[in-house]
């Protein structure tokens, strides 16, 4: 495995955000859709407790890399 290749997991309980650095684009959608829980400028990055399970996957769903995902 690539060691550059970042993988995290982010999880409410409910469903669970796969992140990918490498498939990263930034293109700032995760912000845009749902800015509550993306907040790159913070550690996590992702609060999964700030919007409903949703909420979370319609956002993720429109990630453009597939850097985000829901884990199945």
């Amino acid at each position: 495995m690539d060691k550059n290749n970042l993988i995290k997991e982010y999880t409410n309980g409910e469903i669970t955000i796969v992140w990918q650095n490498t498939k990263c684009i930034h293109s700032g959608m995760c912000v845009k859709k749902l800015s509550l829980v993306f907040q790159p400028k913070s550690q996590p990055w992702i609060k999964m407790d700030n919007a409903s399970s949703e909420a979370i996957a319609k956002a993720v769903s429109q990630c453009p890399s597939g850097a985000l995902s829901i884990k199945k």
